[in-house]
């Protein structure tokens, strides 16, 4: 058994698998769920099976509902819920962290890291722990049964940042061990913008609305078409452009498929979409009240198009799918979410914001 003790925060698909890879890897694992129904069916075995990609079992040593045992239990901390709940976990955590603590959100989506230690800051003010995100989940997994996880893909290559290229480097040499999949980013710019889920997620159900509003059932990636292909391509155009205003020559979409994903067959960005075997299966939400919107607009197109405003660089589809998501769902996202002023970057001009998180 290796010595390193290893927290999940977040029993969902993300958190099942991982805690499944890591247990299964020699790891003492524990599996924290605010929700311990979702875990009762085997809480007995502790066991978690991976299939699909993967074909693995690992038994974790703790599942529990107890934030604070969860906390206490190990020194690296991987937080797997959706992105939104980061503030919320970052406030329950503080008081039971330690400076030998390290924490990796899973991931971060856009400045997550920001979010998270600006609760942290302010609730410990000494605390030294070490915090970093990945870009994006390093699995495309559903949960079959409870403690049965499919794991649909693995992607290879998978960015990592801290709030500074030392803490970066700190965090990359703890988890390349485990993880080998995770390279080192540039900064938090870096993994913020290459959130590509908010660039995917938003424009399909914002273009499927109605067809989930009315339960038909459809494939999310392999019904793609070309047009919306086309506009998503011209979505991700803004987030490129806010990139360069940054100092960032990042890949387009069309390329991070094949990046992420080397068996990921065809050219354009719908042939990719529909025929990367990771994304083949992937069914659509059940309802409109989905993460893809609910996470992605506030945690992804809302930080990036207000870096845009600060680089002068317009952003009128983000806009335009931030103001619709709003509407659709009766929720403010320009208040609710992270804003600049939140993130505690309001006021900095492009070098002021590259300075502060390089």
């Amino acid at each position: 058994m290796k010595s390193r003790r290893i927290s999940i925060i977040g029993g969902g698909n993300g958190g099942q698998a991982i805690a499944g890879y890591c247990a299964s890897q020699g790891y003492s694992v524990c599996l924290y769920d605010r929700s311990i129904e979702a875990l009762t069916p085997f809480i007995s075995t502790k066991r978690i099976t991976l299939t699909g990609a993967l074909s693995l079992e690992g038994d974790v040593d703790v599942i529990t509902q107890d934030i604070c045992e969860a906390v206490n239990y190990g020194d690296l901390i991987l937080v797997v819920t959706t992105a939104t709940a980061h503030r919320e976990i970052a406030e329950q955590i503080a008081q039971y962290l330690t400076d030998d603590h390290t924490i990796i959100l899973n991931p971060g989506r856009t400045f997550g890291v920001l979010e998270f230690g600006n609760v942290l800051k302010l609730k410990r003010p000494s605390l030294k722990c070490h915090i970093a995100e990945a870009q994006t989940l390093i699995f495309a997994c559903r949960i079959k049964t409870p403690g049965v996880v499919n794991i649909i893909g693995v992607k290879d290559k998978v960015l990592l940042a801290g709030r500074n290229s030392e803490e970066t480097s700190y965090v990359h040499h703890l988890l390349s061990p485990i993880f080998p999949c995770f390279i080192k980013a540039e900064s938090l710019i870096e993994t913020g913008l290459l959130n590509v889920g908010a660039i995917f997620h938003p424009s399909i159900v914002i273009f499927n609305a109605a067809t989930i509003e009315r339960n038909e059932n459809f494939f999310f990636y392999r019904e793609m078409t070309p047009q919306i292909a086309s506009c998503i391509e011209s979505l991700d155009l803004e987030r490129l452009e806010v990139a360069r205003a940054f100092g960032l020559n990042l890949m387009p979409v069309n390329e991070w498929i094949s990046y992420a994903y080397p068996s990921t067959k065809g050219v354009t960005l719908c042939e990719r979409m529909r025929n990367n075997p990771a994304y083949y299966d992937i069914k659509a939400p059940g309802s409109i009240f989905t993460r893809q919107l609910t996470e992605d607009i506030p945690t992804g197109l809302l930080p990036m198009s207000e870096l845009g405003r600060v680089a002068g660089v317009e952003t009128p589809l983000m806009e335009s799918f931030i103001n619709l998501s709003s509407a659709i769902l009766n929720t403010d996202f320009k208040k609710s979410g992270r804003t600049l002023k939140r993130l505690g970057l309001a006021g900095l001009s492009v070098d002021q914001i590259i300075d502060a998180i390089s």
